[in-house]
């Protein structure tokens, strides 16, 4: 059980270098150092904020246990009683988000969370992956996705083998040419790898899979991984991949417009796509 005072960490720590390189590389060891040291919080004491055992706090701080888990995440930064930024900084949703203050029935904003890049993010990804029923993704080649034996959702998918949609960029519009040209690639290497994801969906749809898979023609904006309910998403830049980007978690809500809004662009683009599998 958490204690609800939590430890009191001085608002000015929260903008120390060395706090915010911790939060943004989730180093939990080096977080529970410098709020040991600017709040003056024993071992027990940080056990008794965010739930933990004094053991299992010893091992995080010397480097034997990892925390990897949202929960967990979640729990320290109550325990820390972390402001905002901070919050975002760990890849939290903030507990007052500006234009989100709708909240769902289980009292979260839609906005669950926030990673540095979607590898932060593969620890939620693959724990919903392998329960999911439903799985949409919205990418350009999508072979980190589902077009690699070891990619993000493919063990996944061929273990538990839920309905799949995929949507991925037409590997010979003129938006693959000025995609290509964007990232530095040939346009030959680069439409290549589209067209080997569209083979290796179609493989997967051969060992019993159900998949859809249709092409869209506009120059890539978004990425989205769809697990039932839960999107992940990030966003393609000039000179950037969607998987290094910012990801966002995002869950629908009654009164959210982020999940609605996704989905609706999902499936207009799919309406107007062409089905190759």
């Amino acid at each position: 059980m958490t204690d609800p005072k939590g430890v009191a960490v001085p608002d000015w720590a929260w903008q120390r270098p060395e706090v915010r390189d911790a939060l943004r590389a989730r180093d939990m060891a080096a977080l529970f150092k410098v709020v040991q040291q600017y709040s003056g919080a024993s071992q027990t004491r940080i056990a008794s904020a965010t739930g933990l055992l004094q053991g299992r706090v010893s091992e995080i701080i010397s480097g034997a246990r990892k925390v990897t888990t949202l929960d967990l995440f979640e729990r320290i930064a109550d325990g820390f009683q972390m402001p905002d930024d901070a919050r975002m900084l760990l890849g939290l949703a903030p507990q007052d988000p500006a234009g989100l203050d709708h909240l769902s029935a289980s009292g979260r904003a839609e906005l669950i969370a926030v990673y540095p890049s979607q590898s932060a993010a593969l620890p939620e990804i693959r724990d919903l992956a392998a329960k999911a029923a439903v799985v949409d993704v919205l990418a350009v080649r999508g072979l980190g996705i589902l077009g690699m034996n070891d990619s993000v959702l493919r063990p996944s998918v061929r273990k538990s083998s839920p309905s799949v949609r995929v949507l991925l960029l037409d590997p010979d519009c003129e938006a693959a040419h000025s995609r290509a040209a964007e990232i530095g690639e040939s346009y030959t290497t680069f439409s290549g790898g589209i067209h080997m994801s569209i083979e290796r969906l179609r493989e997967l749809a051969g060992d019993d899979v159900h998949v859809e898979a249709h092409t869209y023609a506009l120059l890539p904006t978004w990425r989205v991984i769809g697990l039932d309910n839960t999107l992940f998403v990030s966003a393609f830049g000039e000179t950037h991949e969607g998987y290094t980007s910012p990801m966002y978690r995002i869950a629908g809500s009654p009164h959210g417009a982020l999940h609605r809004g996704f989905r609706r662009f999902s499936d207009e683009l799919r309406r107007t796509a062409r089905r190759v599998v």
